[in-house]
């Protein structure tokens, strides 16, 4: 079965950095794009950043853009995100999720495969 597991969450001050990473099994890698979401406690979960399949293209929610950075690594199966400069409401759960669509705009639902999610704390 699909298996997406997420890492490199953690514990991090204002204006530090972390690299998530999701490594993905079960599933043809290279054919999927891969988002990553995120959910702070009493919201709702939401668009961060996406990926085409080939990697070529990228999007991202305005507020981490210029400072958070997808990617993906087809031979290994990995999907990453360098998040620079944080801040307090970068807090959150982070997910990773993988689409067979065509489309880096693609909403929430289109999505249908989810890791576990890993925190991601920033402190003030």
């Amino acid at each position: 079965q699909v298996q997406l597991v997420e890492s490199g969450g953690g514990l991090v001050q204002a204006g530090d950095s972390l690299r998530l990473s999701c490594a993905a099994s079960g599933l043809t890698f290279s054919l999927y794009v891969m988002g990553w979401f995120r959910q702070a406690p009493g919201k709702a979960r939401e668009f961060v950043a996406a990926i085409s399949s080939s990697g070529g293209s990228t999007y991202y929610t305005d507020s981490v853009k210029g400072r958070f950075t997808i990617s993906r690594d087809n031979a290994k199966n990995t999907v990453y995100l360098q998040m620079n400069s944080l801040k307090p409401e970068d807090s959150a759960v982070y997910y990773c999720a993988a689409q067979r669509g065509l489309t880096i705009f693609a909403p929430l639902r289109d999505y249908a495969y989810w890791g576990q999610g890993t925190q991601v704390t920033v402190s003030s």
